[in-house]
């Protein structure tokens, strides 16, 4: 996914251990090659895990990993490293629960259709998000068949409703605020949801994408 906010580059130096970053590398706008370079939100949460350098990392939900990369492209630099305790939170936030995707797309499509409430499309993606979260809010997790038609949703409809609902938010004179706000109450719900319904399987975890 894409930034959608024309914040400049953020320098690449990797920050003192002990400094705002508490030893990460220096937070920096998209992907990196190499930790020296500096990480996204989502690679320190990679780094924070044990996992190998990404922004994918297996143990975040793809949904919650997706908002969070365009949370921390599109953030003004004193917002992005106000976010930076979330990585050791997004490390491990991954629920099982099928309806979180559909609730947490549809949680960023309302918080659009704020902004443009005339929208007919945001509206549509809303009431489409809500009847998927409510149709698998009582369902089991796992089973192949439930596993292949949720990242069929995700990677079709579930983030073009994402991505759509993200470029309003990210056109907002208060974009950083609702961005921040958003991303914040996203990683919460999925921590309970991890607390409560424990995590995905770790055959699932590497279609993260």
């Amino acid at each position: 996914m894409i930034a959608f906010s024309p914040h400049t580059p953020d320098p690449p130096p990797r920050e003192a251990p002990g400094g705002p970053t508490g030893g990460l590398p220096a937070p920096g706008r998209f992907a990196h090659l190499h930790p020296d370079d500096g990480a996204c939100l989502m690679e320190s949460a990679a780094l924070l895990a044990g996992d190998r350098f990404t922004d994918s990392p297996a143990g975040t939900h793809p949904a919650l990993a997706a908002l969070a990369r365009v949370v921390n492209d599109s953030v003004g630099d004193a917002t992005r490293h106000a976010l930076w305790p979330l990585a050791a939170e997004l490390a491990d936030a991954r629920p099982a629960d099928r309806a979180y995707a559909p609730r947490l797309v549809g949680t960023v499509v309302d918080e659009a259709r704020v902004l443009r409430p005339a929208s007919r499309r945001l509206a549509r993606r809303g009431r489409a998000c809500r009847r998927r979260a409510e149709r698998l809010a009582h369902v089991r997790a796992g089973g192949l068949p439930g596993r292949i038609a949720d990242l069929l949703w995700w990677r079709g409809p579930g983030r073009r409703h994402l991505e759509h609902a993200l470029r309003v938010l990210c056109a907002a004179p208060d974009a950083d605020q609702r961005l921040a706000r958003l991303l914040r109450e996203a990683v919460a719900e999925a921590r309970d949801g991890v607390a409560l319904g424990g995590r995905m399987p770790a055959a699932e975890e590497r279609c993260n994408r």
